[in-house]
């Protein structure tokens, strides 16, 4: 009796332990309309990259810290929180991306959360502001905080480094944009309708020189881009599909690189080999120009270019109709040029 009191009482020990957390998360998921055969998982300290299938499923392991990490399928990317235990399933379709990612699983509530989110965001964010004036742009940015502040708080149970995340990230967030909305908006006001800064004898991808007066006749929207700018680089299917439209048209596409010899290497050959090589590699139409000093050339700082891409529309007659028109991607664009019977 006493042999089996022992062996029952270390029954009853063993079944009380705790069963071991795993120490990595396991992810997995399909992607329809996949974009590449391999996405990548990545932080500013962890990557890894993982095999898509064929029929767009994957899965792995990852060992990680806790920790919002950014999911790159290729052509798009979201943000994704990864925390050592969790069994997460993921399914999205890249012809709506933001739209269609949805997780099941362990860790399934703080993903399902982000990836409201960044559609919450994207929806209060998807205004036209620039067409605003300055007081009205500082009451919409005042709403659209109370908004987003009353959607975070509304949710519950969620990890504290989602929580805070979100909390410390929403007034850098909106003050960045409300910035450039400004800006914008003052540079419209200085600008639209007077005669544009003009370039000289910029040189041409295909070996030639472009001076911006030799374009008058025309409309002429100008992309100021750089081959590094990942921004820059996600407009060009749009821009070429629209040079394709309107090649008929009344209106010259010109690409402006600002690429520079900072972000090269600290060479200007080089740059200029960089920007080439993309103007072939990616087909690039239109007239391809480089600016000679980046940045500081004349032309870029006479539009007050400090971010890129940006987009210019300039009149036939030389004129400035938009200082900071609206991205080829934007449905606001093609709406412009039918206004102006382009």
């Amino acid at each position: 009796m006493k042999k089996i009191f022992i062996a029952i009482g270390a029954l009853t020990m063993f079944a009380c332990q705790e069963t071991p957390k795993k120490d990595y998360v396991t992810l997995s998921g399909k992607i329809t309309d996949q974009n590449s055969d391999s996405i990548i998982i990545r932080s500013r300290k962890y990557s890894k990259t993982i095999k898509v299938n064929a029929d767009g499923t994957f899965s792995d392991t990852l060992k990680v810290e806790a920790g919002l990490y950014n999911f790159y399928d290729g052509g798009e990317s979201s943000t994704i929180f990864l925390k050592n235990g969790y069994d997460l399933n993921m399914s999205l379709d890249t012809k709506a991306f933001d739209e269609t990612i949805a997780y099941t699983g362990e860790g399934s509530e703080n993903n399902n959360f982000l990836a409201e989110k960044s559609l919450t965001e994207e929806k209060l964010l998807d205004q036209d502001f620039s067409s605003m004036d300055l007081e009205t742009l500082d009451a919409t940015f005042k709403n659209i905080e109370t908004e987003l502040t009353t959607f975070y708080n509304s949710k519950q149970g969620l990890d504290s480094i989602i929580t805070t995340s979100a909390s410390k990230s929403l007034s850098p967030m909106l003050e960045g944009n409300k910035k450039y909305y400004a800006n914008n908006i003052i540079l419209k006001q200085e600008m639209t309708g007077k005669p544009s800064p003009v370039f000289v004898d910029y040189a041409n991808a295909d070996g030639s020189t472009t001076s911006l007066e030799s374009l008058k006749g025309k409309y002429v929207y100008i992309d100021v881009w750089a081959t590094w700018c990942a921004p820059c680089k996600a407009e060009i299917p749009a821009l070429k599909a629209l040079e394709k439209e309107y090649h008929d048209k009344n209106i010259t596409f010109v690409s402006v690189s600002v690429d520079d010899d900072r972000t090269h290497g600290g060479s200007w050959d080089k740059a200029k080999a960089d920007w080439l090589a993309m103007v072939t590699e990616e087909k690039l139409g239109g007239v391809q120009v480089m600016s000679p000093e980046g940045w500081q050339s004349d032309f870029v700082r006479d539009y007050k270019v400090n971010g890129i891409p940006r987009f210019i529309l300039i009149d036939p007659a030389g004129n400035i109709v938009d200082p900071s028109a609206p991205r080829p991607s934007d449905s606001k664009l093609k709406e412009l040029f039918t206004s102006l019977s382009i």
